[in-house]
C-alpha cells in the first residue's frame, strides 16, 4: 500500500464501460451500458444509441425536467435498478452547480453518472508537539463505509443550499459545532476524482476546508452518523492513510491534500508530483 494507491483507488474507471448522457448535445452524465439499456423503457424521452444516450423531447423548464426525471427514478427504484431513494436533490449539470438543468435524487446520481458535489473539512489543532487532526469513525449503520474513519466534517452539497449555509449545517450535525466557529473554516480548494462504483460512475467534486480548532474543542455528533472521534498526531494519520484501508475511500484524498499543503508530505515523497496531479483528476467531458 502507499499514498498514491489511495489516489488510484478513487480514479478507477474504463470509459469503454460507459456512454455519455446528452441534453441538446451537451454531456450531463455518464451511463453504464446496463443503465443505458434500462432507459430504453422510455423511448419518448431517451434515444439510446451505441455511443450515447440522448435526452430527447425534454421539457424546456427546470421544474418540468426535474419532475420527469423523478418519475423515471421512481420506476427505476421500484424495479431495483436504483437501490433506494435518498430524498435529497442534487443538481444535474454539465459543469458547475450554477448551470444545473434540473435536479435528481441523490441516490440516483451514480446511475446517471452526474457530477456530484460535496464539502469536507479538516479540523486540526496546533500543539506543543505539532499538528493533530480530528477524525471521526462512521456509525455501524451507515449504508456506505460503516465503521470507517472519516474527515471531521464531510457531506454532500444539495441543490438550493449555498456553500456557507451547507457547511454550517454539516458542522452542526456532524461535530456539534456552532455557526460562529464553522464560519472560521478556510476554503482551500477542491479534490476531484472519477470512480466506477457498484451503483455507477461517481465523477465527484469535493470542496475542501481547513479549520484550526482551539485545544479545548471536542466534537459531538448530533445526527447519529459518527460513533466516535479521535484527535491524532498527523504522523499517525499519515500511517493510517498510507498503510491501511481504515479511512472512507475519498476521505484519504482530502487528508493527502491537507498533508501536502501543510508541508507534511514534501517533494522527497515517492510519487509526489503524481499525488498532486491525481488529487484533481479530469472528469468526463
Amino acid at each position: 500500500m502507499g499514498l498514491y494507491d489511495k489516489i488510484l483507488a478513487c480514479n478507477r474507471w474504463d470509459p469503454e464501460d460507459f456512454v455519455p448522457w446528452l441534453l441538446d448535445g451537451v454531456r450531463i452524465g455518464t451511463l453504464r451500458h446496463a443503465a443505458a439499456r434500462a432507459l430504453t423503457r422510455w423511448p419518448r424521452w431517451f434515444r439510446v444509441e451505441p455511443q450515447a444516450v440522448h435526452w430527447i423531447n425534454a421539457p424546456r423548464d427546470f421544474a418540468a425536467r426535474s419532475a420527469l426525471l423523478a418519475e423515471v427514478v421512481e420506476t427505476l427504484v421500484a424495479q431495483g435498478e436504483i437501490p433506494y431513494a435518498h430524498g435529497e436533490l442534487y443538481p444535474v449539470t454539465p459543469d458547475g452547480r450554477d448551470r444545473a438543468c434540473c435536479v435528481v435524487d441523490r441516490a440516483a446520481g451514480p446511475f446517471f453518472g452526474i457530477r456530484a458535489f460535496g464539502q469536507h473539512l479538516n479540523g486540526f489543532v496546533r500543539t506543543a508537539h505539532g499538528l493533530e487532526m480530528w477524525v471521526g469513525r462512521r456509525a455501524a449503520d451507515r449504508r456506505l463505509y460503516p465503521n470507517r474513519l472519516d474527515n471531521l466534517v464531510g457531506g454532500g452539497l444539495p441543490h438550493g443550499l449555498g456553500l456557507r449555509e451547507n457547511l454550517r449545517k454539516e458542522c452542526a450535525e456532524e461535530a456539534g459545532m456552532a455557526a460562529a466557529l464553522a464560519d472560521l473554516a478556510v476554503p482551500v480548494g477542491a479534490v476531484i476524482y472519477c470512480r466506477d462504483s457498484e451503483r455507477g460512475l461517481k465523477p465527484d467534486v469535493m470542496y475542501c476546508y481547513d479549520l484550526e480548532l482551539p485545544e479545548d474543542f471536542v466534537p459531538r455528533c448530533t445526527d447519529g452518523e459518527v460513533q466516535a472521534f479521535y484527535r491524532m498526531p498527523v504522523d499517525e494519520v499519515v500511517e493510517i492513510v498510507r498503510d491501511s484501508d481504515e479511512f472512507k475511500l475519498n476521505c484519504n484524498l482530502v487528508v493527502i491534500d491537507f498533508l501536502i499543503r501543510h508541508g507534511l508530505i514534501g517533494p522527497d515523497e515517492p510519487d509526489y508530483l503524481a499525488l498532486i496531479q491525481g488529487l484533481r483528476s479530469p472528469l468526463p467531458c
